[in-house]
């Protein structure tokens, strides 16, 4: 890559929301070393992707929306390009980004990272990580590292303000100029049931080799 570990590199581009409205498995592949940024009142932390998980709809038994649309996973229908925020286990937020067309639900997730901006900030908010590595390792610590909450839902990734809470927090994903890197598949980390079949569903992407990455865990 182009740009090094612990640096923002400027050479970067932010892709126009429509970038997104591709299959949620070429977008997946393509998020592998790009960067979040979350700019709030505390300040910027920026996370360079090193796991990422794709979901469907119908399709994904795996998937909140398998069943159908509701009001908790309305924003994964679209449009693409932005943020869909959950809850889960009744105390962590976990951001993804929408893909796909309009009205069929499909979203990445955004399972892990590098801090490599604000890493002090991202310390403050999770005072019990033993190492700057494990700051954004899973999806839990990587939403609470860039400060993503329910608040962000919906928000697009292009820098523009959230539209729950305007100016509270502005996201925008950059993509570098080169080719992330090697790369593997796999099965998604704690899916229960048929979406966690892996030579069905092989549907987790990391960078090869990258200290980042979450430990598999079957459910």
């Amino acid at each position: 890559m182009s740009a090094q570990a612990g640096s923002v590199d400027a050479d970067l581009r932010v892709p126009p929301r429509t970038w997104y409205a591709r299959s949620v498995h070429d977008v997946a592949r393509d998020l592998l070393g790009a960067l979040i940024s979350v700019r709030s009142p505390e300040g910027t932390v920026t996370v360079r992707l090193s796991e990422v998980e794709a979901y469907g709809g119908s399709d994904d038994p795996g998937s909140h929306a398998y069943r159908g649309r509701t009001p908790r996973n309305a924003t994964m229908f679209g449009p693409a390009g932005r943020l869909y925020l959950y809850f889960t286990y009744g105390m962590h937020w976990c951001a993804n980004v929408v893909t796909g067309s309009d009205g069929e639900p499909s979203a990445v997730l955004l399972r892990a990272g590098r801090v490599v901006e604000g890493v002090e900030l991202a310390r403050r908010r999770r005072p019990t990580t033993k190492g700057d590595a494990d700051l954004a390792r899973g999806p839990a610590r990587l939403a609470t590292a860039l400060g993503l909450s329910g608040a962000d839902d919906g928000a697009s990734v292009d820098g523009t303000a959230g539209h729950v809470v305007p100016g509270v927090s502005r996201a925008a994903l950059r993509l570098d100029r080169g080719p992330a890197g090697p790369w593997e598949r796999g099965p998604r980390t704690g899916v229960a049931g048929d979406g966690g079949n892996g030579r069905v569903y092989p549907w987790r992407y990391w960078l090869t080799g990258d200290p980042t990455v979450s430990p598999y865990r079957a459910r």
